[in-house]
């Protein structure tokens, strides 16, 4: 297996690009940091795999899924999780082995078109995961819907018409989202209800054009900025709350996809990649860390099913 390197920024002439961990992936998504387990996930959609690192390590483990997989979320206080794959959302159990098959539980099923999937998600502070949809033979179709996979197990549209959901971004007080349209380079901004379980007042809060590439992955800082993946852009950006520009990281990629923030003090910036269809660049497909130069993330959020009887929420086959 292939090592993280600790690069040299003069080497490159990037100097904002710590470190590479390369990973091949087709198309790297799905970063989720583990604060309880201190552990960064991270999947390669196209290539069906699950990626795991202890970012204290040199190495990773990783796990061979039986379709496409767009985001492994932890159960809170558990030692499951929750996959978002091609055809719906699994409960799964992990071992510490990768040598070890994944033991999957179906929970729900959302499609009946075999060409839909799942993409990209996060979870809320109130323990319900909200996650975007594409059509994966034909991301000009307007197929895509913005998911909220509540704590009882009941999946519900809050929004349709996407042609590839991405990047959901809720704010740190939990009043208000970004949910992203890559195909149509627009980012939506969203209210919450008090009761976390409807968004209105739907609106465009950022449109990328020019070389800006398409906007992908997202996430908020402690600041209450916002943290953009560049798809066929190159670059990561921070905007504040009313999408006014503030930095731009640009890197030796095109096809950046997600963008978290991990380590024990929430300090390390994590972007996933994607290898372009031509040729391969020399870190085209890794996980990159770049210098966030001291700003702080939010801990990535659990999954927090609700107890009903003697079952955590509906299983159906």
């Amino acid at each position: 297996m292939l090592e993280w390197v600790q690069v040299s920024s003069q080497s490159i002439n990037h100097q904002e690009l710590i470190g590479v961990l390369p990973l091949r992936a087709s198309l790297g998504e799905g970063l989720h940091w583990d604060a309880a387990r201190q552990l960064l996930w991270c999947v390669d959609i196209h290539g069906q795999r699950i990626v795991c690192w202890d970012t204290l390590s040199p190495t990773w483990m990783e796990w061979r899924t039986a379709e496409r997989i767009g985001w492994v979320i932890p159960e809170y206080e558990r030692d499951t999780f929750l996959l978002g794959m091609q055809s719906g959302i699994v409960r799964a159990s992990l071992a510490t082995s990768s040598e070890v098959p994944i033991k999957e539980v179906n929970v729900v099923r959302p499609f009946s078109d075999p060409a839909l999937r799942l993409n990209d998600a996060k979870a809320d502070s109130l323990g319900a995961i909200w996650a975007g949809s594409l059509n994966n033979d034909d991301e000009n179709r307007s197929d895509g819907a913005l998911f909220r996979f509540d704590q009882t197990g009941q999946l519900h549209v809050l929004d349709e018409g996407y042609k590839v959901a991405n990047g959901p971004a809720i704010s740190p007080d939990g009043t208000w989202m970004l949910h992203t349209d890559s195909a149509r380079s627009l980012i939506y901004r969203f209210d919450i209800s008090s009761d976390g379980s409807r968004i209105f007042g739907k609106k465009i809060w950022k449109k990328f054009g020019g070389d800006e590439g398409h906007p992908d992955g997202m996430t908020f800082d402690i600041e209450g900025c916002v943290w953009v993946a560049h798809w066929a852009g190159g670059c990561v950006s921070r905007f504040d709350a009313e999408g006014r520009l503030l930095r731009r990281i640009h890197l030796p990629v095109s096809r950046i996809t997600n963008v978290c923030f991990g380590g024990a003090s929430l300090d390390r910036l994590f972007v996933t990649t994607a290898i372009p269809d031509g040729k391969k660049g020399a870190f085209d497909g890794s996980l990159l860390e770049i210098d966030s130069k001291g700003v702080r993330g939010l801990p990535g959020l659990c999954y927090r099913p609700a107890r009903i009887q003697d079952q955590d929420f509906p299983v159906s086959a």
